[in-house]
């Protein structure tokens, strides 16, 4: 069928065919620009942890390239500059942040403001070892993590230590944590060392794995995911609040979640308006 092939790249990974560019992304999003009364006060800071990995290994062997969603880091973090924070931003190990440059929105402009104004920390991140090892003292300046999504957050993220110690730190000094569709398998790292998972029992917005199972049929992943996400969070003891792959955002305590990039706006208004309220 036409336009279902998926494009080879150069490393030997597959981004997404034709068809499933046209279906799933957008060359402009449903960006909000909203003025906010502006935060003015000490916790000003929002530690943004994202992926510096961009191939995905599928079940059959196949790479998908990935990384971070364009859309659901940038559109969040709109609302939030907007609101009067401001970011550390952060890899694993300080390589540069990855995106999915196939799905950046490219008639933005809101969203290529705010990325080429970015560009240069994007390139030259913070390691989170480093912020582990020396910022968890300067707690007052914080106020939430944030955790973008794209299938890239499932490389390196649900298995690293110094994301589990970031979340449990924002977790016990009541910081919030915000992240949508994949960015939440950062959760998981939370049960690393046979701990109990911190989120059981909360509601969240989650891509579903049902839906992760159809998209090679139009040529958006090159194979099955190696692992499901959603139902792993359920055989935790999350309750998920989305079944499909929409807008649908949740607050649960101070977990801010999003069920997949057309929520990122929806995510953002959240996440911008709760923190202006918890922060007065």
């Amino acid at each position: 069928m036409l336009g279902i092939a998926l494009k080879l790249e150069s490393d030997g990974s597959y981004s997404p065919s034709k068809m499933a560019i046209k279906l799933g992304t957008v060359d402009k999003t449903d960006y909000e620009n909203i003025s906010y009364e502006k935060y003015k006060g000490k916790k000003s800071k929002i530690l943004v942890i994202f992926t510096e990995q961009k191939n995905l290994t599928m079940q059959n062997g196949k790479m998908f390239s990935t990384g971070n969603h364009p859309v659901e880091a940038l559109l969040p973090m709109l609302h939030l500059k907007n609101a009067g924070f401001e970011f550390d931003i952060v890899t694993p190990t300080g390589k540069p942040v990855v995106f999915e440059m196939w799905a950046f929105p490219e008639k933005d402009e809101h969203v290529k403001a705010i990325y080429k104004e970015l560009k240069p920390r994007l390139e030259a991140p913070d390691k989170l070892s480093d912020f582990v090892a020396n910022s968890f003292s300067n707690l007052e300046s914080y106020a939430a993590v944030f955790v973008p999504g794209g299938h890239g957050a499932m490389l390196g993220i649900p298995e690293d230590k110094n994301v589990g110690k970031t979340l449990n730190w924002a977790h016990q000094n009541d910081l919030f944590t915000i992240t949508l569709c994949h960015g939440p398998g950062s959760l998981l790292t939370t049960t690393l060392n046979n701990q109990e998972f911190l989120y059981k029992g909360y509601n969240m917005a989650v891509f579903p794995d049902s839906v992760d199972k159809k998209t090679p049929m139009i040529g958006y992943l090159p194979g099955q995911m190696p692992w499901g996400l959603s139902e792993k969070l359920k055989s935790l003891g999350a309750n998920l609040v989305n079944t499909k792959g929409d807008d649908t955002v949740c607050l649960d305590r101070n977990l801010i979640t999003g069920a997949s990039p057309l929520a990122s706006n929806n995510l953002g208004k959240l996440a911008a308006e709760t923190l202006l309220k918890a922060l007065k």
